[in-house]
């Protein structure tokens, strides 16, 4: 039998959401990463330094999910964000947040990714993202 790389790579679920109170306004992201058909998964969370926009924080959640791999992996991520989404599947065009595009397009290059739009809180994946982007928002 012949294994290819893709075969070897670890697939992992990425759910990300950003928030800000206000826009601009403080913001926050969270990113949960998990082993599909196992119960491993591992919360992350950060707030922006300074007053952000919603979009940027979407970004930086995508952006943080990805970077917390230690390996290049089969990654599905999940955002309720079309900025995000459709801008990776659709090539809507970059306007604003260039430094954070040209990090996500990094990281996207070491990683198979397929990006999935979702709903807000949909999942609970997602709402528990939310739930902690909208609490690290207020810290």
């Amino acid at each position: 039998m012949i294994v290819t790389e893709t075969e070897t790579k670890r697939v992992v679920n990425i759910h990300c959401d950003g928030a800000c109170s206000g826009n601009p306004g403080p913001g926050g992201w969270a990113a949960l990463l998990t082993i599909p058909g196992t119960k491993k998964e591992r919360m992350i969370s950060g707030k922006a330094e300074t007053t952000t926009t919603n979009n940027r924080m979407e970004l930086t959640a995508a952006i943080e999910g990805l970077k917390a791999l230690k390996k290049p992996c089969n990654v599905t991520l999940f955002s309720d964000s079309t900025y995000v989404i459709y801008t990776m599947t659709k090539k809507w065009k970059r306007n604003a947040n260039q430094d954070l595009w040209e990090e996500l397009d990094k990281l996207a290059k070491v990683h198979e990714v397929t990006w999935i739009w979702l709903a807000r809180n949909s999942t609970p994946e997602l709402t528990e993202c939310d739930r902690i982007s909208k609490q690290e928002s207020t810290k």
